[in-house]
């Protein structure tokens, strides 16, 4: 079974270095990866340079190393669509499934038909929920007591098709996006082998899914992280974690952008204040704002133009922290 592996950010890494390890066993009916399809390189940095996606240099720290052990380098195919072109250059490799987390673009038909074996995808959540691109912060968001990881049959609609494995990861309600994506990356690694292996099998079978229980996630935009302080200290605190690290959390202190980056709610904590008045510090805490319900303990700020700093460092640094963030 040759696979092609598809994926993007950072998130999808350790599924293909596990993809990878398992090419080398062939007693585990998996052999070696066919190919890495991955979004085109992307300026990047203060200077603009193009630099591959994260899943673009894993693939590429690969086929280094195959070269060194005297194998042939590893396919890695960046199309900008995936038309007739790209087609072609996948088949070329003659693959017998896909395998996808986060690639980032939805597989037409006469894409998946290159497949034998079809294709499976990786989804960080537990579908029908949280169908569509954004599932983590959508679970920190809605402060849901667990969520999961989703290896499902690859389907024309956008998460539709059928359950091959699920697994279930409880949540504390201090997770960011970066820490659950951190925990599902690794999960999903373990998972993905064995649901591989029961495919060569042919021993895993997919249920359908209840699609009058399926919920939807859109992606995030800049706009989306403006704070509303009127909103309860608890909504507050869910948005900081949930768009840590995009599109970040942010309100306007005078005519500055500030972007509030890390903060925790403080329990019995009364003000008649209005919603967004800074109301001073707590030396355990942090910097204390006034929110429509309750009050919020901003511990790590930073401004636009200037370094993200804890809120001691931060203070240090500004002449007068008073008024209202709006």
């Amino acid at each position: 079974m040759r696979i092609l592996f598809a994926g993007s950010p950072a998130i999808a890494v350790p599924a293909l270095e596990a993809v990878s390890r398992l090419a080398d066993s062939a007693a585990n009916g998996v052999r070696r990866l066919s190919g890495v399809l991955t979004n085109p390189d992307s300026p990047r940095g203060r200077h603009g340079k193009p630099e591959p996606t994260e899943v673009g240099a894993a693939a590429l720290a690969l086929s280094e190393k195959l070269i060194a052990q005297g194998h042939p380098p590893l396919p890695i195919l960046k199309p900008e669509k995936l038309g007739s072109e790209a087609r072609e250059a996948v088949a070329a490799l003659k693959p017998d499934l896909l395998v996808s987390f986060a690639y980032g673009r939805i597989f037409g038909p006469k894409f998946l038909a290159l497949f034998p074996l079809g294709g499976i995808n990786i989804h960080p959540c537990l579908l029908p929920k949280y169908r569509g691109p954004t599932p983590i912060p959508q679970a920190i968001l809605n402060g849901d007591a667990e969520t999961g990881i989703t290896i499902q049959r690859l389907a024309v609609e956008m998460d539709s098709g059928d359950i091959l494995v699920q697994e279930r990861i409880p949540l504390t309600g201090r997770e960011t996006t970066v820490s659950l994506s951190e925990e599902v990356s690794r999960r999903a690694a373990v998972m993905l082998p064995e649901a591989l292996r029961g495919i060569a099998a042919g021993t895993l079978a997919g249920r359908p899914q209840d699609h009058s229980a399926a919920s939807y996630c859109g992606l995030l935009s800049k706009d989306e992280g403006r704070i509303d302080w009127t909103k309860s200290a608890r909504e507050i605190d869910a948005q900081i974690r949930a768009f840590t690290p995009w599109p970040l959390s942010w309100t306007m202190h005078g005519e500055q952008y500030l972007y509030i980056l890390a903060a925790e709610m403080v329990s019995g904590a009364v003000s008649e204040k209005a919603p967004g008045a800074i109301l001073g510090i707590d030396k355990q805490r942090g910097i204390l704002v006034q929110t429509g319900d309750g009050v919020l303990a901003a511990t790590m700020l930073q401004y636009r133009t200037k370094k993200a700093l804890e809120w001691r460092a931060f203070l240090n640094g500004v002449r007068d922290f008073t008024g209202i963030l709006y």
